[in-house]
């Protein structure tokens, strides 16, 4: 076994180029393919520091956001391969990075018990076999892609025209990562996209070889159970298999916040722990189906693995999550922000991040597809943001346009960011008649939208010096709340080392456990509903809002039970435990007396 953790998807620009990083080590890791422009653009950069050939693909050539991300993957899949061949081709005595691919390594792993062994050996030619059964345990980490499912604008030819389905933004991306000569996983997120699943299924690279072996695998990341059922179901007739249900919490993650129903990391890992031969049984007959029906005998039962990510801060938490949930890995996300050898951040963001507290991570509404998204207050983007509206000018120029998708005041649909967009809604609320306090905060929430498409990708341009010019600098950037406790720049080693507890990088912080976390977070969030709600609490807000609170009263009596935890903690640390749930239990009846005020 290799490492039990991967780096996730980190929005545009931190883990565009994390592969070139850390596969080398056996470390898996996932490029966002969102923007090609950005992926271009660091094509030409690492074309360049390795002397490498480039000839630009312009965004007018036909395909062109299709054959740029092919043309990136093909490059970063060559590079790792090359780094790969070239540590297997070294001895232990002359290549640190060989002996480093063995010293991260979990303590428990075969191949990390067989390096101990060749360490303490002081016979040569003992020495010499170990080190020829070590290299065959060199692999590189996948080199995973993402795809956020619902960001699939409408692409046009160079004369205005419509072009078809197959180019819009997801589809192409989707056709790069197909085509290109990765053999790893594209990680769908953000929900159900029919026209995707459809045109994924034309793709023979996701269907399984002679083997019973897959060229590319998929990876839903999901946030309950009941949604990756019926998006598995959809792809499996489809002839398309899930080999991986990524479970990632709501809102105790960086990125868009996907709130759940009030659904809570622990039970959605014991419903996915207890039902998970039950799903492989149920789809299994209809991508059989599927599968026949293009003339494909499945020879080999495919694999189903569960992963989880969300909010994981020490050792302990992560080892919980793979024997008691028995998770096959898990992701540790914005800790790795914080980490320059495994990701890209620019020095003034790396620094305001290391130096910020608790309170500069916060769920904002600063995304344009209307979903709250984590955000960081000390941003060089939010200061940007502010400038603008405080000099009468809010609103973003729109230049790539991948998250377009609103006409309330064109027919053509523009970004809720954009300047356009925050004018003529500003204009609209303006003339309408309601309270002075009611038109502040419509526009406030109005000019909350900010360009992540540009503030997304700057980091990259910025740490590698290929702004253009009169390009905006201005870097947006969205760690989760579990940031908060990583206050300095850190080594891969240390990060990893944390990891798999060989040492702690948090001694002496007041951290609650990634469950109480979690908790806290939702319950804000079903106290920021409500407060919002007050004046128009219908039928359909109330259900929605007693569900909400059922089912985190429903997770809290599920974490008071939960004895293979609690037996895993110090005296303190249980007693401390209980004591959050209790409080929680009081905030939850607090949110209801509020309810029956009204």
């Amino acid at each position: 076994m290799g490492h039990t953790f991967h780096i996730p998807v980190l929005g545009l620009a931190f883990s565009v180029d994390s592969p070139i990083k850390v596969a080398r080590f056996g470390i898996s890791s996932v490029i966002s393919i969102v923007d090609d422009e950005l992926l271009e653009r660091m094509r030409a950069y690492y074309c360049r520091i390795n002397n490498l050939a480039y000839q630009l693909i312009h965004p007018k050539e036909e395909d062109s956001r299709s054959r740029r991300i092919t043309a990136y993957l093909n490059l970063v899949n060559d590079l790792v391969h090359k780094q790969i061949a070239r540590i297997k081709s070294s001895s232990f005595e002359k290549c640190e990075e060989l002996v480093r691919y063995f010293d991260l390594l979990p303590d428990h792993s075969e191949a990390k018990k067989l390096f101990n062994c060749y360490s303490l050996s002081t016979d040569e030619i003992h020495k010499n076999d170990l080190e020829a059964r070590l290299k065959s345990f060199i692999k590189p980490g996948d080199i995973d892609v993402n795809i956020m499912s619902k960001v699939d604008k409408t692409n046009m030819d160079n004369e205005g025209n419509p072009l078809s389905t197959n180019f819009s933004d997801a589809s192409a991306a989707l056709r790069g990562f197909a085509l290109s000569n990765l053999k790893s996983s594209l990680v769908i997120s953000a929900g159900l996209n029919p026209r995707l699943f459809s045109y994924m299924a034309e793709f023979d690279q996701f269907l399984p070889d002679a083997n019973g072996d897959f060229t590319k695998r998929v990876i839903l990341k999901v946030s309950d159970y009941r949604s990756a059922f019926i998006q598995a179901k959809i792809l499996a007739k489809k002839g398309i298999w899930v080999s991986e249900y990524r479970i990632e919490s709501g809102l105790n993650c960086g990125g868009h916040a996907f709130a759940t129903e009030g659904y809570l990391m622990g039970p959605i890992l014991e419903e996915f722990r207890s039902k998970k031969d039950e799903l492989h049984q149920e789809l299994l007959p209809l991508y059989t189906e599927a599968l026949a029906q293009r003339n494909i005998t499945l020879r080999n039962t495919p694999d189903m693995k569960i992963t989880a990510q969300g909010g994981i801060g020490n050792a302990a938490e992560q080892n919980f999550l793979l024997q008691h949930y028995q998770v096959d890995r898990t992701g540790w996300g914005s800790p790795f922000l914080l980490v320059p050898e495994a990701t890209t951040v620019d020095d003034k963001t790396l620094d305001a991040i290391a130096q910020a507290d608790k309170n500069d991570f916060y769920i904002s509404e600063a995304s344009p597809l209307g979903v709250p998204f984590n955000n960081f207050r000390k941003s060089t983007a939010e200061a940007n943001r502010i400038e603008r509206i405080e000099r009468g000018r809010p609103g973003a120029p729109c230049t790539k346009k991948y998250l377009v998708s609103n006409t309330e005041f064109t027919e053509e649909p523009i970004c809720t960011a954009s300047r356009q967009y925050q004018h003529l809604k500003i204009k609209e609320l303006n003339a309408m008649d309601m309270p002075e306090d009611e038109r502040q905060r419509q526009i406030e929430s109005v000019t909350a939208k900010t360009c992540l498409c540009e503030g997304l990708a700057t980091s990259a341009y910025l740490n590698y010096d290929i702004v253009k010019n009169k390009e905006n600098t201005a870097v947006a950037i969205c760690p989760g709340p579990n940031t908060a406790y990583f206050d300095r720049k850190y080594s891969l080693t240390q990060m990893v080392d944390h990891i798999y507890g060989r040492r702690d990088l948090l001694a002496g912080k007041d951290r609650p456990h990634m469950f109480i976390n979690e908790l806290s977070l939702y319950i804000e969030h079903l106290r920021k509903y409500v407060r919002m709600n007050l004046e128009k609490l219908d039928h359909k807000k109330e259900k929605y809002i007693n569900n909400f609170k059922n089912q985190l009263e429903q997770g809290i009596a599920y974490y008071a039970n939960l004895k293979e935890l609690h037996v895993q903690m110090s005296p303190n640390e249980l007693t401390k435990f209980f004591e959050q749930l209790k409080s929680a239990t009081q905030q939850l009846r607090t949110i209801q007396i509020n309810l029956v005020v009204i």
